[in-house]
Formats: structure tokens, sequence, C-alpha cells
């Protein structure tokens, strides 16, 4: 029975809100419905808009980046981790066709702490990049020491003097998302027949979507396919069934339910079926990583467009770039080179008209090279039943007459619109968009642009445009107690466990407050603090907490390094936790807490540990929560552990914020409060 209170209702005993409590977010949405409609009734104020958007995004990023640059201290943009300062460098060696440089500490100590990472865009200057000729790069790897840079050519002078390492906008992303707005919005004759559905302007939207896709001189999934070898629950499988044979097809994947699986179950019927070609993409290179493992473990010929520096160590085979290392065409191409070097040797013996055919003979070689060079591109690319690459990436030039009537958009929900039309207006006559609208939008730079409405996907505009998705129910991940939370407050009570408490028993090392339901909440009365500097906030008290819980569960040697998560919303915690296990001994390859990641709470959508621990690190008077009143933050932050949950917190400050208060009144209803840990 339904518990009844002043404030909303309980329904599975976790206390839901009512409309009521509601009516800021209803505002809210409101305002943004007003400047960002659902329905767009004419493409020019459509193409308006989000060109506005874009342009908003771009022009605030360069702003931002500039004003750090001209006016922030050298203490503040370290303290920030945007900015490495007097590093010496070096080359070491090829990426392909590329230079990898390592830069190290000038006095050979650790890097101070950063937030460079794999596949940032990265500036490398002397001293003011804003006043000489910088190189661009993209980050490799990185440990405590070093870290590797990817660059088509090196700066001149690397090992003379020290430089300097700046966070850099990719004006790149920008530039693709404006063409494809460009095309998509004011061509007479739409790339993509799907055009009205996106925009929302027909009158039955909803059979319109659910109609078969009208893909010429290709075969089509049968209606009726039999897909009961595979293994698949059953709303996997309405899902599947659902992409198979619409034009347009939504499906939220909650947490734990499978949905990248679901992806690729989607891709290999497809393949089996011989429809295509195909187009598969996400908005991140994590994911679209994800989809390349699982097809070519399924025997897919996948190809990976994009840099191979972005792509995961062991899928880089994968990419076009080793697919064109590895075609034999290339043994003729150096002959060709070879040739052209030998003649350019002997210029200067010739004269006259000997000198003139020489140079003909070079242009002409240096001509079949290039139509060689083509030939490659275009055997691999043909060769392949899946093509890949992140939403922007899909504007390579490699593929750039290329045309996919089958698209289909792992994390739609975590790309603003106009990234997901690069994809889209490659020719989409099918569409299948994978997300989950209650778990992070898409980032956005820009406040002007995020309150103007641009942080909501594709996705869920669809969903507000009245076309339901298909919802994965059954999660694999979580123990059942830290699934139940989650289930109820945000998806309406209506995920099922896949998963027994049994397989998902609560690690030892951690006293629990009950073992049987392995959620602890640890209550702290701390106080946050501010760094002056860079405005990011931190907890001392509870960093010592954090590093103290994870040194219990290590004991046990039940869990190790690598199976732990550390998640917090501000980057001034993740700092100041970093430094602690850094005076502990590290977190790197050989060193005592290898493996442990300690990650802001957007770092670790789409990720998975068998512990998680959560430091809130607000603590104050005036209640002021900040992020962390995102509930789809607070939904992501909860349902990355698979066997063990433990947040710790001020309560008296997390009770300000309604979900949170009803968390944390569900903890004391189960008696899950860890007061022998305070």
């Amino acid at each position: 029975m339904d518990k009844k209170g002043d404030t909303g209702t309980f329904r599975g005993n976790v206390r839901r809100l009512s409309p009521k409590a509601h009516s800021s977010e209803y505002q809210i949405k409101k305002s943004i419905s007003e400047q960002a409609l659902v329905k767009w009734s004419r493409r020019q104020d459509y193409h308006s808009y989000y060109t506005k958007m874009i342009d908003l995004e771009l022009e605030d990023e360069m702003k931002n980046i500039d004003e750090r640059l001209k006016t922030w201290s050298n203490r503040r943009l370290e303290d920030a981790g945007l900015v490495l300062f007097k590093l010496k460098g070096r080359t070491s060696g090829w990426l392909f066709n590329e230079r990898i440089l390592t830069f190290q500490a000038d006095n050979g100590q650790e890097l101070p702490w950063h937030k460079f990472g794999q596949g940032d865009i990265v500036t490398i200057s002397r001293k003011r990049p804003w006043t000489e000729i910088v190189t661009e790069g993209t980050v490799l790897d990185r440990s405590r020491k070093r870290i590797r840079v990817v660059v088509s050519e090196p700066p001149e002078d690397l090992r003379r003097g020290t430089w300097r390492l700046d966070r850099a906008a990719n004006r790149i992303a920008h530039d693709r998302m404006a063409e494809a707005l460009d095309s998509f919005a004011l061509n007479e004759f739409s790339p993509t027949p799907l055009d009205d559905i996106l925009l929302a302007s027909l009158h039955d939207l909803v059979a319109s979507s659910e109609m078969p896709p009208e893909i010429p001189k290709t075969k089509r999934v049968p209606p009726n396919i039999d897909i009961s070898k595979l293994k698949l629950n059953q709303s996997q499988s309405e899902a599947v069934i659902g992409a198979l044979t619409r034009r347009l097809t939504l499906i939220q994947g909650p947490p734990g339910t499978g949905k990248t699986y679901t992806a690729i179950e989607i891709l290999t019927t497809m393949v089996k079926h011989k429809v295509g070609p195909i187009l598969a993409t996400a908005d991140s290179n994590v994911a679209v990583d994800n989809l390349l493992q699982g097809l070519l473990e399924k025997g897919v010929k996948a190809i990976r467009i994009g840099q191979p520096v972005k792509v995961r160590e062991r899928l880089r085979e994968s990419t076009l770039a080793a697919q064109i290392a590895q075609h034999s065409m290339n043994d003729d191409i150096d002959a060709i080179i070879s040739e052209n070097n030998q003649i350019k040797k002997n210029l200067n013996k010739l004269k006259g008209k000997e000198k003139g055919m020489a140079h003909r003979d070079m242009g002409k070689n240096w001509k079949e090279i290039r139509l060689m060079e083509k030939q490659i591109i275009e055997e691999v690319i043909s060769d392949a039943e899946i093509i890949l690459a992140t939403c922007v990436g899909v504007a390579h030039k490699s593929i750039a007459d290329k045309r996919f009537p089958i698209v289909l958009i792992d994390e739609a929900t975590q790309a603003t619109e106009t990234a997901t039309l690069v994809p889209i207006v490659r020719g989409a006559r099918q569409l299948i968009l994978i997300g989950d609208h209650k778990q992070l939008p898409p980032t956005i730079i820009s406040k002007r642009a995020e309150e103007s409405g641009f942080a909501r996907s594709l996705f869920e505009r669809l969903i507000d445009a009245g076309i339901k998705p298909f919802m994965l129910r059954t999660q694999y991940r979580m123990h059942p107690c830290i699934s139940e939370f989650p289930s109820a407050r945000f998806y309406d009570g209506l995920l099922e466990n896949g998963i027994s408490q049994d397989e998902r028993k609560a690690p030892a090392g951690f006293i629990w407050p009950n073992w049987d339901l392995p959620v602890a909440f640890i209550p702290l009365d701390s106080e946050e603090g501010t760094d002056v500097e860079n405005a990011s906030r931190f907890n001392s008290e509870e960093a010592v907490k954090v590093v103290d819980v994870v040194q219990k569960l290590l004991e046990s040697f039940e869990i190790t390094p690598n199976q732990i998560g550390v998640i917090t919303p501000y980057n001034g915690q993740v700092r100041l936790l970093t430094d602690h296990f850094d005076s502990l001994g590290g977190t790197g390859t050989d060193e005592p807490f290898q493996g442990l990641e300690i990650r802001s709470v957007d770092g670790y959508q789409g990720r998975e540990k068998e512990v998680i621990i959560f430091s809130t690190v607000r603590a104050n008077q005036d209640g002021d929560l900040g992020f962390l009143t995102d509930k789809r933050r607070l939904n992501v932050a909860l349902t990355r552990a698979k066997r063990g949950l433990i947040i710790i917190g001020n309560p008296n400050t997390l009770k300000r914020d309604e979900t949170w208060k009803s968390w944390l009144e569900w903890i004391e209803e189960r008696e899950l409060m860890a007061w022998h840990y305070r």
C-alpha cells in the first residue's frame, strides 16, 4: 500500500515527489520549450535556432580559453589542471604516419595533477600561445612522469628549451556540425527522407516513424524475422525487432540493461541479412570502441574511421589508417616514391628539355600515387560490412562521398542534436537512436546555449514530440538493493533485476550496516572548502574517509584497486583525492593503488565497478548543493556499482534537496546508515 505524505507519495518504499513538488522543473521545461521548439514547421526557424546555438557554443568556448590564457595566473591554470609548464620534449616513434612526442617535467620529477587524457586536443607552445605559432596535437596516453602527444609535424627545436601544453578548443567539431545543419535545413532536396519525422512536423508522426524503411537497391530485413536464437530478454527482443523493421526507432537503455549489447545484436543481424551500407556512431570514442570490440568478437568486418591516437590500443588494427598501411598496393607506392627520389637526386645533373621531362615524370608519378591511395581507401571501405566513427568523425574526408541508408547512433542522449545530424545527413533512411535521457545530457560549454535548450538531445525532443521509446527493462549490473531506489525514483519502478543477490555478494573489508544490502551512507559533520584560484570545491574530511574506506576494502584481499571507483562531482575533490593516494604510493603502474579510478560523475557514465565510493563534497549552512541537485547526475552516481555502493556526505546539507532527502529517507528505512564509520 502506498504511504501518503504532505509533499509526495511512497511507491515501492521509495518516496516519489508529487507534480506540485516538481513545479519548478516544469517551469524550466516550459521556458526551454519557448526557445527550442519540440516540433518545427519551418526549416528556416530550425536552421536559425541551431545556428545560433552552435555559434554561442564556439563563441563562449573560445572566449573562455582566451580569458584563461590572458588573465589567469600560471598557478591558477596549473591548479585547474588545464596547462602543464616547463616540459622537456623529444620524439619517441611513430603512430602510423604521425609522430609521437614525449613530454616530461624539466626537473625529472612527477608531473603535477592535470586533466589531460587520451584523445584531448592540446596546443604546444613556448610561453605565450596567444602570441606564438603553436603546434596542435592529440594526447596518446599519460603516466605520472610523462605525457605522450601525437602530431603531424613536431615543432622546431623540440629538444631545445622547455614547452607548455594547453587544453585546446575543438573548432573542427563546430564546423562539421554547422555544415551538417546547412545540409539538413537549407537544401531543396533533403539528404535524408526522414527530415519531416526529425522535425516532428508530420500530422501522424508516430505512424510515419513506424513504417518500414525504404532503401532502394538493398535487401530488407524480413518483417517477421525470427530472433529466437539470439540471447535476448523480452524487452531487448522487442527493441531489436523494432530497430530492424522501422524507419525510426528510439531505444532507452537504463543503467546495466545492455544497450550496447542490444546495439551489437541489431547490427550483426543486419549484416547477416546483407542490408546496408551501415554506419554505426556514438558521441564518444569510448562508446564507438565498445561497439567496434563487440562487432569484431562477432566476426563482423568493421572499419573504424578517425585518428588512431583516439582509439583503444588493442583496436587500432581495425582503424582505416592501419588497414591502409597493411594494403598490398603500398609496395607499388613505395617503388614509385623511390623512383621519384632518384629522379630528384639527379635533377641537378640535367638541363633543358631533359630536366623538364624529369619534372613531368615526377608529376605523373605523384598523380599516380594519389590515384593508388584513393583506390586503397575505396577498397578498404568497400570491404567493410560496417563503418564506425564518432558523430562528428563521420565527416572525415575518407568517406566524404559515401552514403549510408542505415544509421545507428549509440549514446544519442549525450550528443547535441547538431552532432547527431552529422551522421544523419549522410543519407539516413533507417535511423536507430539508443540512449537514456534519464542519465547525463550533452556537455554544453556555453551557459547561454544551455539555458536556451541546446542541452536537449534529438532523442529527448522526439520523445517530447510523442514517439515512445522501447525501454530495456532488465538490469544485469547491480545488486538488487543498489538498483531499487534508481528504479523507483527515475524509472517509475519498471526496472527488473536479471541478477540475484547471491551473484552480487557484498565485498569484505568494509563493515556493511546490513551485509545482505550492500549500500551504505557514511554521515559526516564536515565542511566544504573552495579553492580561491579556480573556484572548485573540496572536502578534506570526506577525502580522508574515502582513503580509509579504500584501504579497508583492500585489506580483505577480495577486492583489487582496479575494481574500485571513486566518484565526486568536483575537480577540486578529484585533485585532493589524487594527492592523498599519490602520497601513499600512487595509482599508476606497479604502484600500491594501481588501477584505482578517481573521476567526476560525468567521467563515469557508461562505466561500472565492483564497488563505488561517492564523495558528495557539499557541506554548508546554506544548503547549497550545486551539481548535486541534478537528478541525472545522481542517477549515474548511484548506478555504477555492481556489489557495493558507499556514499559519504553531510546529511543536513543533502536533505535540503528533495531527491537527496528521499534517498536518505530510503537509507534510514533500511537502516543503512554507517554510523560506525563517523
